[in-house]
């Protein structure tokens, strides 16, 4: 079953970035950074969410992205899937922090369960079947709506999801251009999918 190693993503000022990145989330071997001056205006047609197990995560972690910097587009609140809000890094990419629960059980742990990589597509049946050919094996579908692809023991998942309904849910719009400054690398690779979002190989596993 394919799966993905990392996600790399573009931005201006990598020290900056890590650094950022490291103070919000703690340091994260599956995300990597990558200098670029790539143009790009507006939504870059992709979020990552980070899955945690309880509302007070949430609040810690979203609390520790706005101030090491980010901008906030949602504020956390109780919806009926369960709790979460949405940042964008000083770097422009978008997080979703998020819990199915609606209650604490206990203190911030600070630990993500999981993350997951949605990309924002024009015709989420036609993007499922492009990556179902690629060796993705489905484990959610909502017909033209959504679609989540079995992670394994992979340590990012994959989603598809229409990306005017993405942009919502990000609260952001969902006009933009240029590049979507993000490569992902996984065995699946290397290719570019139907909306332009661009795989690579994943590195090869070290030998003792």
């Amino acid at each position: 079953m394919a799966f993905i190693e990392s996600v790399t993503l573009d931005v201006a000022d990598p020290t900056a970035a890590h650094r950022f990145y490291t103070a919000a989330f703690g340091p994260d071997t599956q995300l990597r950074l990558r200098a670029s001056e790539a143009p790009t205006t507006g939504f870059r047609g992709f979020t990552l969410s980070l899955t945690v197990s309880q509302p007070a995560d949430v609040d810690s972690l979203m609390g520790a992205a706005l101030e090491a910097g980010a901008t906030p587009l949602k504020p956390a609140t109780k919806s009926f899937w369960g709790y979460g809000g949405v940042v964008q890094a000083p770097d422009g990419t978008i997080w979703k922090v998020a819990t199915s629960a609606k209650k604490d059980t206990g203190p911030a742990t600070g630990r993500i369960d999981d993350i997951v990589l949605l990309l924002g597509v024009a015709d989420v049946a036609a993007s499922k079947r492009f990556y179902v050919d690629r060796g993705l094996a489905v484990s959610k579908s909502f017909g033209r709506m959504y679609v989540e692809f079995a992670a394994g023991s992979s340590p990012v998942k994959l989603a598809l999801y229409r990306r005017r309904a993405l942009a919502k849910d990000a609260g952001v719009s969902p006009d933009g251009t240029g590049s979507h400054r993000l490569l992902i690398a996984g065995d699946a690779g290397p290719f570019t999918d139907p909306d332009g979002f661009a795989w690579e190989a994943a590195s090869p596993a070290l030998t003792p």
